[in-house]
C-alpha cells in the first residue's frame, strides 16, 4: 500500500516538472520566434543612437551682398542618454571641467530626452576643454563632443536691433512652438529679424545613426542624414552706411557726456532710408548690445548689466522709442494751416518773443519781428506758430497729424513698434477728465504737451513731403532665399496711406525746409556748403525728465530725393549741436562724399 502511494506521488511530481519544462519552453519559443523582432530591435536601441545633427540657420546679406551674419563650426558638450541617471561623481566632474554649477549640469541633465537624444550641456566650448573631456573619458560615462553650428554676427553690435539674436527655446516657447516640430533643446531666434523670420532661417536638422558602447560612447557611424540649411535673408540695409552712422552717433555721444553740459546724452537713434520706396537703408539704435552674447547662453552677470541698465540697450528706440517731436512737427502744423486757408504765404505776424494771448515763448527769448510762413519755419520760429495752433485749433492739428499717418504703427516687420500719441481733447478727457486748453493746443502746435512719436514716424513725415504724399511701409528685406541662392520671395514697395497737399504747399514747405539746410538757417552752419543740396528741419523738444531731445530731419538730394535721414539725441540739447553733426556724416556716406577731417 505505502509502495503503491509513492508511486503515485512520483508520477504527480513527473507531470508538474514536465508541465513547467512546456511551460519554459513555451515561453522561450514565444520571445525566440513570436517576439524575437520586437526583442531585437529593442536590444538595438540600446546600442544605436540617432544624434541630430543641428541645420545651420540661414545667412544675412545688406543689399550689396555682404555677409553680415552667418555661421561657425563649434564645440558643444552633450550627454547621450544610458540606463540611468550620471551619477553625482560624473555631474561633479563635469561642472569642474566646463567651469559651471553643479546645480546647472544637474539641471540640465536631468531633462527628459525624446528618443534618447543627446541632450547639450554647453555650446561653443574651447579646445582646451575639448582635450580635459578626451582625456578622462573613461571617466565620464555618456559624456560626448558634438561638432555645431553656431551663430555668428560678424560684425558684433552692428545692426543688432535689426537683426535680433537667437538663443536656447525656454519651456514657455516649447509649449508653444512643440506642435509646430520645435524641440528641447533647438536654437531659436528670441528677437529681431531673426525671430520674425526664424520659421524660413531654421532649416531642417540631419541626423548620424551611430553604435555606442555600454558607456555611451560613438563607437561607429552606421548611416547619416545631411542637414539642410535654412533660408537666408537679403537685407535692404547698406553695411557701410550702417557703420557710418553707428560710429557717427557713438562719437557725438561720446563728446557731448565729456565735453558738455549734456551728460545724460546716452540714447540716440538714427534712420536712413529711401523716400521712394520705404526701404531701410541703416537703423541705429544706442545703448546697444552683442547679440553674439547670446548665441551659447548669455552668463547671469553680462545679463543682469544689460538688464540694470538705465537707458535700455534691448530697446529699439527707433521704432519703440517715443518722444516728443519739438519742431519737426512744424512742419505738420504749416501743412494744417496753408492747406486750410488759416495762413497766406505773404501774410506777416509780429514775433515779440512771446504771443501775445498766452505769453508762451521762443527758445532764449528770441524776438524775430515781423516774419511770413516761410521765415517762420526756416528760423523754426515758435510764436508764429502758437499762432498757427490759435487759427487750427487742436481738431484740426489732430487730423493733419494723423493724415500724414503720426498715432499709428506704421507697419514695419519688426517687434515692438509703438503708435506714439496725436494730442487730442479726447485722450486728455479720458485719461484726466480734464478739459482742454488753449495753451495745451499751442504746445501741440510745436510739438510739445501730449504729441509722442518715434523717430521711424518721423522719417515716414518727411518721406512724404520728399515724395509727393505717399507714405510707404518701411521695409528691411528684400529678398528670401535658398542655399543655392534662388530667390523664394521678393519684398517691395508698398504704400500704406497718402496725404493730398496742393502743389503750392508741397513747395513752399520744400521751399522753407531748403532754407534750414542754406546759410542763415538752423543748419546752415554745417550744410551751406555741402555738395549735395539738403532740405531739413531742426528740433529741441523739451523733456520732462530731464535735458531736452536733439532732433534733425532731412532729405536730398533736394531735386530728386532718394534719402531721407533722421537722427534723434536723447538729452543732447539743441538739434543743430548735437544731432546735425551726426547727421552730415550719415549723408556723407550715403552720398559717397569724403569724410570732414
Amino acid at each position: 500500500m505505502l509502495v503503491k502511494r509513492s508511486n503515485y506521488r512520483l508520477d504527480f511530481l513527473f507531470v508538474v516538472v514536465v508541465l513547467v519544462f512546456v511551460a519554459l519552453i513555451s515561453r522561450l519559443a514565444f520571445l525566440q520566434v513570436i517576439q524575437g523582432k520586437n526583442y531585437e530591435r529593442l536590444a538595438d536601441g540600446n546600442r544605436i543612437r540617432l544624434i541630430p545633427i543641428m541645420a545651420p540657420r540661414g545667412n544675412f546679406y545688406d543689399r550689396n551682398g555682404n555677409a553680415m551674419i552667418a555661421n561657425r563650426p563649434g564645440f558643444t558638450v552633450s550627454i547621450m542618454p544610458t540606463s540611468g541617471p550620471l551619477s553625482d561623481d560624473v555631474v561633479q566632474k563635469l561642472a569642474t571641467i566646463l567651469n559651471m554649477k553643479v546645480d546647472e549640469v544637474r539641471q540640465k541633465v536631468s531633462q527628459p530626452s525624446a528618443n534618447f537624444e543627446p541632450i547639450r550641456v554647453k555650446s561653443d566650448i574651447g579646445p582646451d576643454v575639448v582635450t580635459k573631456i578626451e582625456e578622462r573619458r573613461s571617466e565620464l560615462p555618456g559624456v560626448m563632443i558634438e561638432i555645431q553650428p553656431i551663430r555668428s554676427y560678424i560684425y558684433n553690435e552692428l545692426a543688432a536691433h535689426i537683426f535680433g539674436y537667437v538663443s536656447e527655446i525656454n519651456d514657455t516657447e516649447l509649449e508653444e512652438k512643440k506642435a509646430a516640430g520645435y524641440k528641447s533643446g533647438d536654437i531659436i531666434g528670441k528677437f529681431g529679424l531673426e525671430k520674425v523670420y526664424d520659421k524660413e532661417l531654421r532649416g531642417s536638422d540631419g541626423g548620424n545613426q551611430v553604435e555606442v558602447d555600454v558607456m555611451g560612447h560613438p563607437v561607429q557611424v552606421l548611416g547619416k542624414k545631411e542637414p539642410i540649411p535654412g533660408n537666408n535673408l537679403v537685407l535692404t540695409i547698406d553695411a557701410n552706411i550702417q557703420k557710418a552712422a553707428e560710429d557717427a552717433i557713438d562719437k557725438q555721444l561720446a563728446y557731448l557726456q565729456a565735453r558738455t553740459q549734456f551728460r545724460r546724452a546716452k540714447a540716440a537713434s538714427a534712420i536712413v532710408m529711401n523716400p521712394k520706396t520705404g526701404a531701410i537703408i541703416a537703423m541705429v539704435s544706442r545703448p546697444t548690445f552683442n547679440p553674439n552674447s547670446f548665441s551659447t547662453g548669455i552668463s547671469s552677470k553680462d545679463w543682469k548689466v544689460l538688464n540694470d541698465n538705465p537707458y535700455n540697450p534691448m530697446e529699439n528706440k527707433s521704432i519703440s522709442g517715443e518722444y516728443p517731436p519739438g519742431s519737426t512737427f512744424k512742419i505738420v502744423t504749416g501743412s494744417a494751416a496753408l492747406e486750410l486757408g488759416k495762413v497766406t504765404p505773404e501774410e506777416k505776424i509780429l514775433d515779440t518773443g512771446k504771443h501775445w494771448i498766452i505769453p508762451k515763448t521762443n527758445a532764449d527769448g528770441e524776438a524775430l519781428g515781423w516774419i511770413n510762413f516761410k521765415e517762420a519755419l526756416t528760423k523754426s520760429d515758435n510764436v508764429y506758430f502758437y499762432e498757427m495752433g490759435n487759427r487750427l485749433g487742436i481738431d484740426n492739428l489732430e487730423k493733419y497729424a494723423r493724415a500724414f499717418g503720426l498715432g499709428a504703427v506704421t507697419g514695419i516687420n519688426l517687434p515692438g513698434e509703438a503708435d506714439g500719441l496725436v494730442a487730442n481733447q479726447r485722450y486728455k478727457k479720458k485719461v484726466y477728465d480734464e478739459d482742454w486748453y488753449l495753451a495745451e493746443t499751442f504746445d501741440a502746435a510745436i510739438g510739445q504737451g501730449f504729441q509722442l512719436v518715434t523717430p521711424l514716424q518721423i522719417a515716414q513725415l518727411m518721406e512724404q513731403i520728399a515724395n509727393g504724399g505717399h507714405r510707404y511701409r518701411p521695409y528691411v528685406v528684400s529678398q528670401i532665399t535658398d542655399n543655392n541662392g534662388e530667390v523664394l520671395k521678393s519684398f517691395g514697395p508698398e504704400e500704406t496711406g497718402h496725404i493730398d497737399l496742393s502743389p503750392a504747399t508741397l513747395n513752399l514747405i520744400r521751399e522753407s525746409l531748403r532754407d534750414v539746410a542754406k546759410e542763415g538757417g538752423t543748419a546752415g552752419q554745417v550744410f551751406g556748403n555741402f555738395p549735395v543740396p539738403i532740405a531739413g528741419k531742426t528740433g529741441t523738444a523739451e523733456n520732462s525728465h530731464g535735458d531736452d531731445h536733439s532732433w534733425f530731419v532731412a532729405y536730398g538730394p533736394y531735386d530728386d530725393p532718394d534719402i531721407v535721414v533722421v537722427v534723434l539725441v536723447a538729452q543732447g540739447g539743441y538739434g543743430a549741436s548735437a544731432a546735425v553733426p551726426i547727421a552730415e556724416t550719415i549723408l556723407r556716406a550715403a552720398f559717397n562724399l569724403p569724410s570732414q577731417p
